[in-house]
């Protein structure tokens, strides 16, 4: 079970701050060319696993 809400992570990692930093990856896709979209779900994806490894850790 996880500690309380707001507990900062034993590693140092904060989950939470990793997946809205990932998402915000994703600010302004509409704007820019469809060319740069599966770049960018690429690197969010990869973030978002990294943030679920690290939080599963």
């Amino acid at each position: 079970m996880s500690g309380p809400r707001g507990a900062a992570d034993p590693s140092g990692a904060d989950p939470r701050a990793a997946v809205a930093a990932a998402m915000a990856g994703l600010d302004g896709l509409a704007q820019r060319p469809l060319a740069e979209h599966v770049d960018a779900y690429e690197r969010v994806h990869a973030a978002l696993g990294d943030a679920l490894a690290a939080g599963s850790a």
